[in-house]
């Protein structure tokens, strides 16, 4: 239960964190509480300011999707390996299998892919938006839909585990 709680738990962190990175740009550019950013980035002008703000973003959530997915297999290995020790864990240890298997998918399929053309896409103008928008928009549509596959996913193996082998109260 506990491998499943980081699992699920580092799953919907990353994406949250992913999503506000970007998000606290736009309310930085337009109300910061610091005095120095805010003459800074007058100082560049909003386009610019905003640009390296968002490269910024993307290279830090780069870093945290290929850590999280690195993390994720010690997790899933030891959660299997624990789970598939219990008796009438076949449901659990087929879902953690399957788990792994997004991830593994995830790291050799997908990440690169998003790392590769969301660097081609960085500084690029929006308008007209360049062909690789497209791929980036389908890479990352797979990833965030695996991701949420995972979830449910993990959700079903902590129930699963919870239903087969309630914990004893006295």
């Amino acid at each position: 239960m506990f491998c499943m709680a980081i699992w699920l738990s580092g799953s919907i962190f990353t994406a949250v964190i992913a999503t506000e990175n970007f998000y606290t740009i736009d309310r930085l550019i337009a109300k910061s509480p610091n005095d120095v950013f805010r003459v800074v980035v007058e100082t560049m002008e909003n386009p610019p300011a905003r640009d390296l703000l968002r490269y910024l973003s993307s290279e830090l959530n780069r870093l945290y999707f290929q850590y999280w997915n690195l993390a994720q297999l010690p997790v899933g290995i030891i959660a299997l390996r624990l789970v598939s020790s219990l008796p009438k864990s076949r449901m659990a240890t087929i879902g953690i299998v399957a788990m792994l298997c997004v991830v593994l998918f995830l790291m050799v399929a997908v990440t690169p892919g998003i790392l590769s053309v969301g660097r081609q896409i960085d500084f690029v103008p929006r308008n007209p938006p360049p062909p690789e928008l497209r791929t980036f928009g389908l890479l990352h549509a797979t990833y965030s839909a695996l991701t949420v596959v995972n979830v449910v996913l993990g959700i079903l193996v902590t129930l699963w585990i919870q239903k087969e082998h309630p914990s004893q109260e006295a």
